[in-house]
């Protein structure tokens, strides 16, 4: 990866885990919403097919 797709990936990072993270209501959900930041790029790529499809 070059710096600016990991830039990208970086800030993308940041939003999805404040986003999921901020939703949590217990420890537990705090760090399902961590692992959830890790991997944001498969979640967009699902809905935008999932919205494609329809």
């Amino acid at each position: 990866m070059n710096q600016s797709n990991s830039a990208v990936y970086g800030l993308g990072l940041i939003g999805a885990a404040i986003y999921f993270i901020s939703n949590a209501t217990t420890f537990w959900l705090v760090i399902l919403g961590f692992l959830k930041a890790l991997v944001w790029p498969a979640f967009l790529i699902y809905y935008a097919f999932q919205f494609l499809v329809k």
